[in-house]
């Protein structure tokens, strides 16, 4: 995030000459299948207004209020440098012990990522693979990145977004079970090459954006601790790229302003693709 500046910006807003608008977060609620056990539920008051009463006014003014309660790692969302590390260290050598407490954490927290406006660029890998959707499991490598971005005539540059579409988000709706359970996605080498890079995210239309099952089982989100605890790269998941993909967007403005929760390591997030 340190790559983000003036210049970065600038050169990103250029990138707007249709005015066109994509919403990149999927609604959420009670069904949305998450990594367990992490669920959620938003559940609607009227206080005080039992029976159809109103709160005591001549103009007799009704109002209601709602409460959440669940995991901020359901859905669309972000993934701070608090939320996975190796061995209880975390990224820039944080151990857990001195930052992570059941009350928030002190450092790395969700409140101090500063807003995300940038160049977003899209690398459609259901397109270059010639099917609507990858399959469970299906790796995508450091050399698929290259060839596929060599393909659309886009490249990556310092300070950008990645997102990776691979269809997988469509099961959300159609087969909420599937999608859930698995997923096609990175592996650890090419997260090293997005981190060579130098971007400030990350992000798939999926759950996890890493492939899942895993290759080696012994070896678990390793692709996370590339990007998070190594090099300081931010993670977007359930990123709904359909519409970019539709209409072969190869790059955008991407702009996202997290909701500032003091002390969460994850977010429940709506980033916005302006072309």
């Amino acid at each position: 995030m340190n790559l983000l500046n003036a210049q970065k910006v600038l050169e990103a807003v250029r990138l707007v000459t249709r005015g066109q608008v994509y919403r990149l977060g999927v609604p959420v609620g009670r069904e949305t299948p998450a990594f367990p056990p992490r669920s959620l539920s938003v559940t609607v008051m009227m206080p005080d207004q039992f029976g159809g009463a109103t709160v005591p006014s001549e103009n007799r003014m009704s109002y209601a209020d709602d409460m959440f309660t669940g995991w901020l790692g359901v859905g669309s969302q972000i993934d701070s440098f608090a939320h996975l590390g190796i061995d209880n260290v975390f990224y820039n050598g944080n151990r857990a012990q001195d930052f992570m407490h059941t009350t928030g954490v002190t450092r790395l927290g969700i409140e101090g990522i500063p807003p995300m406006v940038t160049r977003g660029v899209l690398v459609d890998m259901a397109r270059a693979r010639g099917k609507p959707m990858l399959d469970e499991g299906e790796i995508i490598t450091a050399d698929d990145l290259r060839n596929v971005m060599r393909d659309q005539g886009v490249q990556v540059r310092r300070g950008d977004v990645v997102l990776i579409h691979t269809g997988w988000v469509e099961l959300l709706e159609r087969d909420p079970a599937r999608f859930g359970k698995g997923e096609p996605g990175i592996d650890n080498g090419a997260a090293e090459y997005l981190a060579s890079l130098e971007v400030v995210a990350v992000g798939a239309d999926t759950w996890g954006v890493e492939a899942v099952p895993f290759r080696n089982p012994n070896r678990v989100w390793e692709g996370h601790q590339t990007l998070l605890a190594k090099n300081g790269i931010h993670i977007l998941e359930v990123m709904d790229t359909r519409a970019l993909a539709r209409d072969q967007a190869t790059e955008f403005l991407f702009v996202l302003g997290q909701p500032l929760l003091k002390g969460a390591v994850q977010a429940i997030i709506n980033p916005i693709a302006i072309r």
